[in-house]
């Protein structure tokens, strides 16, 4: 019977891509007498303490097959992902490919895929920040051109994905999938003791996370960002879980002394239950992630988001999320607007109810060969 299951395989490249894994695979072990997963990591980020704490936080197996391809630019990474990937996938001959977000990772392995006539599935399709020096926006645009199934996760990413000329039958709203992650990870989270460990009281301290090349490699931009932070630090303490990236640009721009007169606890990156436990009892979140904006949405957690753009507009429309840019002067004003308003209320959005990845996996299944 083994040969007559459904093969399909999933593609972890970053961080970001777990949590959105996790509920997929989860979904497909529940459907094992029908479907067989393979889990292909190809190495992109790969951290082994935090790659591990994330495996371990989310119940992800063990990767079936790891390309290690390592860091490097662009170009050299998603290169070096194809060269690595295409071997794999000639091996398996998987019937489909799920691709998630929008890392090289995603990009890399849509275009083996394409090429070599195997059905790719993209998680979280259509999402668009209109920004084409975005590395990120670049890798939605070509996966969206060239995968057969676009699984989109609010309304608006349809309507984007129309726009394009992407045929309506390739397109299924199936809802955000990492909320099926934050909805079944957040009663476990609760028993970590990341407050006790840091000393801190519920809905007395704030998060920071940047990482983001347009914050933090541009001096001027990263120092204000930083003195908005100090400014705000005095009223409300933060807590800054720290981007290796980041932690190497304060050195290098000589902000070290700066920093230490702020009220700002910079600490080490965080696994995904200690991390959810930290933010989801947090006064406020300012951050330059994408997923963040969604995950405070649903937990009514008010979130200044540090970007001149997002591609997760419903979250400014329907949840709780504010976006500033990068000015200091406007970072400062929203966040002292927030202390002065009462603690917010979680948000329901369409199908960000914990049940996006059995809707993923019913369109997959559904789909015409």
């Amino acid at each position: 019977m083994a040969e007559n299951k459904l093969k399909i395989m999933c593609i972890v490249g970053a961080r970001p891509n777990f949590m959105k894994i996790a509920p997929i695979m989860s979904e497909i072990k529940k459907r094992s007498d029908k479907l067989n997963a393979i889990l292909v990591h190809t190495g992109q980020h790969y951290d082994e303490l935090m790659s591990d704490a994330f495996f371990a936080d989310l119940e992800i197996p063990k990767p079936d097959i790891n390309l290690a391809v390592g860091s490097g630019s662009h170009a050299e990474q998603t290169a070096k992902i194809m060269l690595a990937f295409e071997s794999v996938v000639l091996e398996q001959r998987p019937d489909w490919v799920i691709v998630v977000g929008d890392v090289n990772s995603t990009m890399a392995c849509t275009l083996v895929c394409s090429k070599l006539a195997i059905k790719v599935a993209h998680v979280e399709a259509g999402l668009r920040s209109f920004d084409h020096s975005m590395p990120e926006e670049i890798n939605r645009l070509v996966t969206d051109v060239l995968v057969d199934l676009l699984l989109t996760p609010s309304r608006d990413g349809d309507t984007n994905l129309l726009r394009e000329g992407v045929s309506p039958e390739k397109i299924k709203f199936v809802g955000n999938v990492m909320i099926d992650t934050l909805y079944k990870y957040l009663p476990k989270a609760r028993t970590s003791k990341i407050l006790n460990t840091l000393n801190i009281i519920p809905f007395n301290y704030g998060v920071v996370t940047l990482h983001r090349p347009s914050n933090v490699d541009d001096k001027k931009v990263f120092q204000g960002i930083l003195e908005a932070l100090g400014t705000i630090s005095g009223k409300l303490p933060l807590i800054f879980p720290i981007h290796p990236r980041t932690r190497e640009r304060i050195k290098q721009f000589k902000l070290d002394r700066k920093m230490a007169n702020y009220n700002i606890k910079l600490i080490e990156p965080l696994g995904y239950l200690d991390f959810l436990q930290l933010y989801s009892n947090s006064r406020m979140v300012l951050t330059d992630s994408g997923g963040v904006q969604e995950e405070t949405t649903v937990l009514g957690i008010p979130c200044l988001t540090l970007r001149e753009n997002t591609e997760r507009p419903i979250t400014i429309k329907q949840g709780t999320n504010r976006l500033l840019g990068t000015k200091r002067k406007k970072i400062e004003q929203e966040a002292f607007s927030i202390l002065n308003q009462p603690i917010g209320e979680a948000k329901k959005l369409e199908f960000w109810d914990g049940r996006a990845a059995e809707r993923i996996i019913d369109a997959i299944i559904s789909t015409k060969n």
